[in-house]
């Protein structure tokens, strides 16, 4: 036991102890104010315009380290369109970088790309993450979501689109196999593409960009969170959609749900069409129904669209609000094993000793959508399988190259789960190091130099849970401090499935009002989504139910207030809603 301090030296301890605590408060509460009210303001991107010609870039790129431009082509205003809009004359640039043969299947690998570069440049880039497993360089457009009605291309942006690294021609998941490959498909290729693609740009218009940002929707949107971790000094903006951030375990997940729809199958389960059978589309729109009519009218209008999400999962409950068959199923009820099958899937896939290793997903009136059936079915006998079979596990598996229904239907999820946190010899890095942000929720590296992060997400997406994103934005909120709203905006889409889609207003342009925020600090309240009915400009969403207005509009708020219905105004409009904050079962007005 420690002696006593005589009473003077124990004073003096106490008054320099005091001192230095009053200190310590005094910089927290300087760095509080600093960082609270007086973020870094970034400046705005100064224009500019393509140095020479466009052909003469194959010549003038020649020097980039570790890089072949293989054309440099000039694209004429209105040869590209998106979304019916003439895109501006532009340079299309095409290269490889990092080119190799692995020693471990003999394969080459490189890093394939593409550049967009307007002639005449807003100062800005934007590095466009990709969806999927990557493999192929899709066009550099910086649009996706629902219909695009702007795009960073068609803003003036600089845009990179990439194949991360590896071609789906090799073999689709089979680049798993290479330990180089998996790190440059889960975070390594965005790190050697940046600096090459600044040093293009300097190139081509005499400059590097002012501003950068990065974006995508889906495994572009995991690619845009783990790019806010990893490279934070690198970005100014970053925009996740449907930000798959915890892709394994997600994967794992859809695996998981395939496991518990086989059990009810009325046909077989190692066919999307036979696993089907074991939620048919009838019974999930008659579930969607009934979700609806729990809680349609929570938001003080019945519309069709279910604003808080929160409060529904409290009003709906699976086995009291369907039907239980009596007899034949007929679409108008669930048999008691098909909703012991399926709650759990909902409420979030389990280990074998119930501890949860994925976010639940809500139920919500996309449930019925027509992009469900791909993500529950379909994929998790041919895309997840190989996944988690060849790209996520140590070690990885042949059987899931050879025979994804197999392997996802016998798979043991217990043993999986512990091989996507493995590593070996091989295998430097267990896919949730080099698939996920390295601390997801710590971007205060990225809050202290102003940059800004916007993530939405549709609560019908049946891949990606709408609830592990809000998960995410709390953790982001709690480790700065409570200041995630400096610099940090969730937008949850009712109704709308992955990335788009879904009885919902899934068309909405988060690009400008980001730029506004980094750029001008004019932070986003709002922002007004519009449904595509038809006629549409950003083409068409068959599942706009045909009661709604074609050119419906609602405000997306920012998480965690709500759409409310203001009680009058024309229910079609954005204007006649207002976003609340719940708060112990009262509304407050939000943003």
């Amino acid at each position: 036991m420690p002696t006593p301090l005589p009473a003077t030296r124990s004073a003096r301890a106490a008054a320099v102890l005091a001192t230095a605590a009053a200190l310590s408060l005094a910089a927290m509460a300087h760095d509080d104010g600093h960082h609270r009210g007086r973020l870094p303001q970034l400046s705005p991107a100064v224009p500019g315009a393509l140095v020479g010609t466009c052909e003469s870039l194959t010549a003038r790129l020649a020097g980039l380290p570790n890089t072949v431009i293989t054309a440099a082509s000039s694209v004429a205003a209105g040869e590209l369109t998106l979304a019916g809009v003439p895109v501006p004359a532009h340079c299309r640039v095409t290269g490889r970088t990092h080119e190799r043969v692995s020693p471990v299947d003999n394969k080459s690998y490189a890093i394939a790309f593409e550049m967009r570069l307007p002639v005449a440049w807003n100062g800005r880039f934007w590095h466009q993450g990709n969806g999927g497993i990557d493999g192929s360089v899709v066009t550099a457009s910086g649009t996706f979501g629902g219909g695009p009605t702007t795009g960073a291309l068609l803003q003036g942006f600089a845009v990179l689109s990439s194949d991360a690294g590896h071609t789906l021609a090799q073999g689709g998941p089979a680049f798993g196999l290479d330990p180089q490959a998996r790190l440059d498909y889960g975070y390594q290729a965005v790190g050697k593409l940046t600096p090459m693609a600044k040093q293009l740009m300097s190139v081509a218009y005499g400059k590097e960009p002012d501003r950068s940002y990065f974006g995508g929707c889906s495994n572009g949107g995991r690619h845009t969170l783990v790019a806010a971790a990893r490279y934070a000094d690198q970005y100014d903006g970053f925009l996740a959609g449907a930000p798959g951030y915890n892709l394994p375990l997600a994967a794992l997940a859809n695996i998981f749900g395939a496991q518990q729809y086989a059990r009810v199958a009325t046909a077989d389960p190692s066919t999307p069409p036979g696993l089907e059978t074991a939620f048919t589309a009838a019974e999930r729109k008659m579930v969607a129904g009934a979700v609806l009519g729990r809680c349609d009218a929570l938001d003080g209008a019945v519309d069709g669209l279910i604003q808080d999400t929160r409060t529904c999962q409290s009003r709906f409950n699976l086995f009291r609000d369907v039907p239980t068959c009596a007899g034949t199923r007929d679409g108008t009820c669930l048999t008691q094993a098909q909703k012991l099958a399926i709650a759990p899937i909902f409420k979030g896939a389990t280990t074998s000793n119930g501890e949860r290793f994925y976010a639940g997903f809500p139920y919500d009136s996309g449930l019925g959508a027509g992009g469900v059936p791909f993500w529950e079915f379909t994929a998790p006998l041919a895309l997840d399988s190989g996944a988690v079979g060849v790209i996520f596990k140590v070690p990885p598996s042949a059987l899931a190259l050879t025979n994804g229904p197999q392997f996802s239907l016998t798979l043991d999820i217990d043993a999986a789960l512990a091989e996507l946190y493995a590593a070996n010899s091989l295998y430097s890095e267990s896919a949730m190091s080099f698939m996920t942000p390295p601390d997801a929720t710590d971007l205060n590296d990225l809050r202290r130099r102003g940059a800004k992060v916007m993530v939405y997400h549709g609560v019908s997406d049946p891949i990606f849970s709408v609830q592990d994103t809000e998960a995410w934005y709390r953790g982001v909120d709690h480790r700065s401090g409570g200041r995630a709203e400096q610099f940090a905006r969730l937008y949850n889409v009712p109704g709308m499935g992955h990335c788009s889609g879904g009885p919902a207003t899934d068309q909405a342009d988060f690009i400008t009002p980001l730029v506004a925020w980094v750029e001008r600090g004019k932070a986003p309240a709002h922002i007004v989504a519009t449904a595509r009915g038809p006629g549409n400009a950003g083409g068409v969403n068959a599942e706009v139910p045909v009661g709604w207005s074609a050119n419906r509009t609602r405000p997306l708020c920012p998480y965690p207030s709500v759409a409310r219905y203001k009680g009058r105004g024309d229910i079609e409009l954005a204007s006649s809603f207002t976003c609340i904050t719940r708060d112990d079962g009262h509304d407050r007005h939000g943003h």
